[in-house]
This record gives C-alpha cells, structure tokens and sequence, in this order.
C-alpha cells in the first residue's frame, strides 16, 4: 500500500504513490504541493548549522564603572552572577542562554544523524523535546536586553556592546534556521 501523506496546509490525507523525478504530487483540495521524502541535504544542512554553538565565551559587553573596566561573555557573565549569589538571574541566564539551545542543538544533531539508531519512542521524545525547548528560543535574546538594562545605571556606568553580541545574534538566527531545515519526517522514513 503506498504511503500516507497530509498536505501541510490543510491537513487532507492522500495516498502518495512514488513520485517520478522533477514531478510533485498535489493536493486535491487545495493544491499545495505535498512533500514526500526528504529533501536530500536536509540532514547535512542542519548538522552544518549546529558549528557556532562555540560564540557564547566571546565578549559580550565590556562595563566601565567608576573608572574601572570589565569584559564579560555569556558564560563568564553567568559564572559571575552565580559566583555573587544572584541564583535567580544567573540560573535563568543559565538555562535559557546556554543549556537549553545547546541541548535543543545536540537534539537535532542526534535525530539528523543518529536518529535512525534511536528507537521510535526515543525519537518521538527527543522531537518533543525540541519543540518544548523551541517555544522558548528567543527568551535568552531577551535576557540579555533585560541584563544591560539592568547593569546600565544612568551616567555611573557605560556599557559597550563586544562582538560576542553579533556572533550570539547569529547563533540564535542559525539556531532557529537550523530547527526550520530540520526534517521531522525525516526521522521516520525508515519506519514506513
């Protein structure tokens, strides 16, 4: 029996024979073309975006206060915050800015890659959890506007953007590229 497809716009169900080269199959309510297989770099274009996960020790901001001057990246930022006893501020700057876009990045490499060795239910709740972390995606953006808001006092402290910020900007906008390229069907072609 051929396999079942459902158009991505208006969710009708069809049954998809193989489609010969450079021909599409189309929906008959709405005639949005209906994917079937995978596109053939989906995988290696994701894995290839996963590469800057590295940007968060570069400079983000360099405070001058009082004279005195400090450079601080997302990781050395954190460590501070955590080592002053700041828990709630350094824990969610933590979380949001590191651990959960470079789990959300390790998810997608072990589902391009490794995804097939995975068993079915491992795989469903590896995707799940790629969707759950990329609800918050651009919270850790967030926070970092919210902590120069926060650290900026007026005239008594200057604070300067470092080149981390344009390379933490792209680690964001190459993360969510990254969870667009990404094949969710990819992982259960095998399976069919």
């Amino acid at each position: 029996m051929p396999p079942l497809r459902a158009c991505a716009t208006c969710g009708l169900v069809h049954t998809v024979a193989d489609v010969p080269p450079k021909h599409v199959a189309r929906c008959t309510r709405c005639s949005s073309v209906i994917r079937h297989g995978t596109h053939p770099a989906s995988e290696s274009r994701t894995a290839a975006l996963l590469l800057l996960v590295p940007a968060i020790t570069l400079p983000v901001m360099t405070l001058e206060r009082l004279g005195h001057e400090s450079v601080a990246s997302i990781w050395s930022g954190t460590v501070k915050m955590l080592a002053n006893g700041d828990y709630g501020v350094g824990l969610t700057v933590l979380f949001f800015s590191l651990v959960a876009p470079v789990a959300k990045l390790a998810a997608l490499f072990t589902l391009s890659l490794g995804g097939r060795r995975l068993s079915a239910g491992a795989r469903s709740a590896t995707y799940h959890a790629v969707e759950l972390i990329g609800r918050w995606g651009m919270l850790d953006v967030l926070l970092v506007a919210v902590l120069v808001a926060a650290v900026k006092l007026g005239d008594l402290v200057e604070v300067t953007a470092g080149p981390g910020v344009l390379v933490f900007g792209l680690v964001v906008i190459l993360n969510l590229l990254a969870s667009m390229s990404f094949d969710p069907h990819a992982i259960w072609e095998d399976d069919e």
